[in-house]
């Protein structure tokens, strides 16, 4: 007989209290079990993901949705590694952050702790499962995953996979239970007695809509609307690749260019923007204007000077110094990840110290901004 949400959120909890009872060497060789088996059932795992992509297509689903839901050669292993540098990070748990003694001979120690059980709803991407389910092993947290209907056989296959490792370790397999169904979402958003945190990975809509209908706290991840700023000091060559990059490398991605802003210098026959529009077209991408652009470079007018396009799309955008391009930034962006690209060192130090997003970055592509690149082996989310 099925569990109540209720009674599956319990289990996740006791089950959480399991993980943390482990060793921190136990846990790391946890998540090496489960990097091993993620390979081994590599064809098993692609197959229930070719055929959630034939259910998707044959439903008509957006062309971003389907890039998301493919699970592209390398993959498995790169969540493979992803999970061994998970288990080879410090122990995350009981660290002491500091210590003091508050009376004679009474020490007062603060320590990292769990957080306890998370509710995580995420997109059509089937791997961000096993980044999510490692991250919260090595944390010792108990998870309820709620993943898009379009991965349903895909990510059915990797739970199992992964759950299965935990028997031989003491721990149960509801550590980390996969929530099917709307309804069942809905009733977990009232059971803020046993859930600690909510992390919601989607729209604007599915963040709002979780936050208005909850007590639990709520952690949300959405837009991806992130910026590359070209200096009047940028090598030209440079910002052509990393444009590129971070706009085609992976176009439906929370961590893709989606707005170019563009120093009016540039302007003119043979200057930057040129070349920068020639290598973006070559590359497939389709411009549209912002108010300035729209006008001075006869583009489309964008759908929004906020918008996510998710597909080989952005908007270019013109403006006259740093200032402007900053306060374009705040007023436009959605403090995820933004650029500039240039060769003067002073004006780069000031767009990263003044910019107000997750993750600032110097003549690099907004794509660096994930996890795994940056040495942690996974992340659940930017807010």
């Amino acid at each position: 007989m099925s569990m109540s949400t209720r009674e599956q959120a319990v289990a996740a909890r006791a089950a959480s209290r399991q993980l943390q009872a482990l060793s921190s060497e136990e846990r790391s060789e946890l998540l090496n079990r489960i990097a091993d088996a993620l390979e081994a059932n590599e064809p098993a795992i692609l197959a229930e993901n070719l055929l959630d992509i034939a259910a998707a297509e044959q439903a008509n689903c957006e062309p971003a949705l389907l890039n998301r839901l493919k699970l592209k050669p390398g993959k498995i292993k790169q969540l493979a590694d992803g999970a061994r540098q998970i288990g080879a990070m410090d122990e995350p748990i009981a660290r002491q952050i500091s210590k003091m003694e508050v009376a004679d001979g009474l020490m007062l120690e603060q320590v990292t702790a769990p957080l306890g059980v998370l509710l995580i709803i995420f997109e059509s991407r089937p791997d961000a499962l096993p980044q999510i389910a490692c991250l919260a092993i090595r944390s010792g947290n108990g998870l309820l995953l709620k993943g898009g209907k379009e991965a349903v056989k895909t990510n059915a296959m990797l739970h199992k996979v992964i759950v299965d490792c935990f028997p031989q370790f003491g721990v149960a397999r509801e550590a980390i239970v996969l929530v099917e169904g709307r309804a069942a979402v809905a009733d977990i958003l009232k059971l803020n007695d046993v859930v600690d945190l909510v992390i919601p990975r989607g729209s604007n809509d599915l963040v709002t809509y979780i936050q208005d209908n909850t007590k639990i706290p709520v952690l949300g991840h959405a837009d991806g609307v992130c910026h590359m700023y070209i200096d009047p000091e940028a090598d030209v060559d440079m910002a052509c690749r990393l444009a590129v990059d971070s706009k085609v490398d992976y176009p439906a991605a929370c961590n893709a260019m989606e707005t170019l802003l563009v120093h009016d210098c540039h302007l003119g026959a043979g200057k930057a923007y040129a070349k920068l529009a020639n290598a973006l077209t070559a590359a497939g991408v389709e411009l549209f204007g912002g108010v300035r652009a729209e006008k001075e470079l006869s583009l489309p007018k964008c759908p929004a000077l906020r918008h996510e396009y998710g597909r080989p799309a952005c908007t270019v955008e013109i403006v006259s110094g740093l200032d402007e391009a900053i306060d374009y930034i705040h007023a436009n962006g959605s403090s995820h990840t933004d650029c500039i690209i240039t060769a003067n060192k002073d004006r780069a130090a000031e767009f990263l110290r003044r910019v107000d997003s997750a993750c600032v970055f110097h003549n690099a592509s907004t794509r660096f901004a994930d996890g795994f690149r940056f040495g942690l082996g996974a992340e659940v989310g930017i807010s």
